[in-house]
C-alpha cells in the first residue's frame, strides 16, 4: 500500500501510579558521549476485536505502563541543561506522552520495507516531550501497533529493552524479571583517571570536529531506511564461510560475520575505487566487560539502566575487501571487536570523558563525514531485542523491529531475531540509496524485502 492516514484521536500523559519525590538523576559519563537523537521501537499485533476492543486494550496498556513507570521513574521525567551546560535528569514524575491513533490501512497494507514512509511519525510517534514517547494505533480488520519514541541520551537500546519487558510482564499481572537499577556510582570515574589512548582514535570531543562541507555543492546523497529479513539457514551459511580457514582459537560469530559480509557488499567493485576507503563500526555494549566473570559484580550491572556503549571502528580499502574473502574480512572484524573486549577499556572511556567535560564528544564515527569515496557503516547487534516476549496479554507479535534514522554521519544496521522465532533475523538499514541499491542488487540471496506475506506466514 502506499499512502495511508493515521489519525490521533488522544494524547494524555501518564505518570508513574505511585508519589514520587523529586529529584535529580546526572547521567552518567557513558550516557554523556550519545547526542541528542531519539529512536524508535514498534511491535505489530493480529487482533480479533471480537476477543477485547481496542479501548479496553489502551486502557490495559495505559495501566500497565503507569505501574511499570514505578520502577523506570526516568522514564516519566525529563532531561535539562545544568549550570555546566550539561544535560541531567529532572525526575519529577511529569508523565510519558500516550498517543492514541486510528489508521485506514490493514497489517497486511503496511510497507514495512519502507519504514520512512509508513513508520517514522506515523507508527513510531514523534517525541516532543520528556524522554519517552507511546503510540498505540488500531489498523482496519484488528491490527495493533505498540511504538515507543526513546531518548537515546538516557537508555540504550539494552534498557529499552528491559523495559518493554517489565511493561509486557505488568500488563499480564506478572512480577518483574528484570527490575532496573539507576546506581550510577557503578559508571564513576577512577582517581587518578587513566585511558589507553586508542580512546582517542574512537571518540572526538564536538572542538575537535573538522567541519562539514559535505553539502556545500548541494549533490550530497542522502541516507533512507529499508527493513530486510534473512533466513536461519543464509545466517548459518555465513558463519560457515567466515569460519573456513580459521586459525583462531575463538570461532567467528554470526555477527561478526554477518558484519564481514555487510562490509564487502556497500562497496563498489569497480576498479577506479580500489584505493578508496570503507570504516565498519561495532556497537559494543559495555555490561559483560565491566563484569569480567565476577558473579557479585553481575548482579549490579545486570539490571544497570543507561548508556554502557562503546563504537570501535576499523579502517579497509575497497580492493582488500574485494579481493579478500569473507573469512578474512571476518578475522579483521573480530580484531576490531577486540579493541573494545576488556573491562579496562570501559574503565577507561568513563576517565576519557571525565577529563574532558563539560564539553561533549561523539563516537568518532558517528561524526565523521561520508561519501561515496569513503563510505561508513555501523552495526548494532539487536540480538537481545525481545520480540517473543511482548505479549501484552493478547498474544506475541507478529513483527517487531527497531526504527533509527540516527542522523549520524555513517549509516546504521542492525539485526534482530525475527518475531517467527525460527532462527530468522530482520535487518533495518539506514544507509545511502546508493549503498542499499548495491545492497539489493548483489546480495539479494540474502537480503529479502520485509513483505506481507512474510509478515503474516507462520514459517
Amino acid at each position: 500500500m502506499g499512502e495511508f492516514e493515521v489519525k490521533v484521536c488522544k494524547t494524555e500523559k501518564v505518570a508513574a501510579a505511585l508519589p514520587m519525590q523529586e529529584h535529580w538523576l546526572p547521567l552518567s559519563n557513558l550516557d554523556l558521549l550519545l547526542p541528542p537523537v531519539d529512536f524508535g521501537v514498534f511491535f505489530c499485533y493480529e487482533h480479533d476485536e471480537t476477543e477485547q476492543h481496542f479501548s479496553q486494550i489502551v486502557g490495559a496498556l495505559k495501566k500497565a505502563l503507569a505501574l511499570t513507570l514505578v520502577s523506570y521513574y526516568a522514564f516519566a521525567g525529563v532531561l535539562v541543561r545544568n549550570g555546566a551546560g550539561e544535560p541531567e535528569l529532572l525526575c519529577n514524575n511529569s508523565g510519558v506522552d500516550f498517543v492514541e491513533a486510528v489508521s485506514d490501512a490493514a497489517l497486511e497494507d503496511l510497507n514495512l520495507y519502507n519504514p520512512d514512509d509508513c513508520v517514522a511519525g506515523k507508527l513510531v510517534p514523534l517525541k516532543k516531550h520528556g524522554v519517552l514517547a507511546v503510540q498505540v494505533t488500531q489498523l482496519k480488520r484488528g491490527g495493533i501497533v505498540v511504538a515507543c519514541a526513546v531518548s537515546h541520551q538516557v537508555a540504550d537500546a539494552y534498557s529499552a529493552n528491559m523495559f518493554l519487558v517489565s511493561w509486557a510482564e505488568t500488563a499480564r499481572c506478572k512480577q518483574l524479571s528484570q527490575p532496573p537499577s539507576f546506581r550510577r556510582s557503578l559508571l564513576l570515574p577512577r582517581r587518578p583517571g587513566r585511558f589507553d589512548r586508542s580512546v582517542d582514535d574512537m571518540f572526538v570531543t564536538v572542538s575537535n570536529l573538522p567541519p562539514d562541507h559535505s553539502d556545500d555543492d548541494g549533490g550530497g546523497e542522502s541516507a533512507i531506511s529499508r527493513i530486510y529479513y534473512i533466513k536461519a539457514e543464509r545466517i548459518t551459511e555465513l558463519q560457515q564461510e567466515a569460519n573456513a580457514g580459521n586459525s583462531n582459537h575463538t570461532p567467528i560469530t554470526k555477527l561478526e560475520a554477518f558484519s564481514a559480509f555487510l562490509w564487502k557488499t556497500v562497496i563498489s567493485a569497480d576498479n577506479s575505487c580500489r584505493d578508496n576507503v570503507c570504516r565498519l563500526g561495532i556497537v559494543v555494549d559495555g555490561r559483560s566487560r565491566l563484569i569480567d566473570g565476577d558473579a557479585d559484580k553481575a548482579k549490579l550491572i545486570t539490571p544497570y539502566f543507561g548508556n554502557v556503549l562503546s563504537i570501535p571502528f576499523g579502517e579497509k580499502k575497497f580492493r582488500d575487501l574485494n579481493e579478500n574473502g569473507l573469512n578474512w574480512v571476518a578475522s579483521e572484524v573480530h580484531a576490531i571487536l577486540l579493541a573494545a573486549a576488556g573491562k579496562e577499556h570501559f574503565l577507561g572511556l568513563i576517565d576519557w570523558v571525565e577529563e574532558r567535560r563539560p564539553e561533549p564528544a561523539l563516537a568518532k564515527i558517528y561524526a565523521a563525514r561520508v561519501t561515496e569515496e569513503g563510505p561508513a557503516v555501523v552495526v548494532s547487534s539487536g540480538k537481545m531485542f525481545p520480540v517473543e516476549k511482548m505479549d501484552f496479554g493478547w498474544g506475541r507479535p507478529v513483527f517487531g523491529s527497531y526504527d533509527f534514522p540516527w542522523g549520524g554521519k555513517s549509516g546504521y544496521v542492525m539485526p534482530m531475531p525475527s518475531a517467527k522465532g525460527n532462527g530468522d533475523w530482520v535487518v533495518y538499514m539506514h544507509l545511502l540509496r546508493g549503498q542499499l541499491e548495491l545492497i539489493e542488487r548483489n546480495a539479494s540471496d540474502v537480503f529479502n524485502p520485509v513483505t506481507s506475506d512474510y509478515v503474516s506466514s507462520n514459517v
